[in-house]
């Protein structure tokens, strides 16, 4: 997937665990394990945004797109032509 949820980073740079985040946001546990293992396919606004103001932080903070590269992939048999 594209999109990397840094959500244990923030965790521990505010120095908070599960269940005090999960508290505050007003999410399950499992929820927010979910999140922060990167496991989530998607995420409610309003989600990223109760974790912004627990977390003191920008969305960007939490989320990062990394690129999916064509890592494993055969190559096109007519990449790189230039015919």
């Amino acid at each position: 997937m594209a999109i990397k949820v840094n959500l244990d980073v923030m965790m521990a740079i505010r120095k908070i665990g599960l269940a005090e985040l999960a508290s505050k946001v007003d999410i399950t546990q499992a929820n927010l394990s979910i999140l922060k293992n990167n496991k989530a396919k998607a995420i409610r606004f309003s989600t990223l945004d109760a974790l912004c103001k627990a977390l003191d932080c920008q969305p960007g903070d939490i989320l990062e797109y990394v690129r999916d590269d064509k890592v494993g992939k055969k190559p096109d048999e007519n990449e790189g032509r230039h015919d």
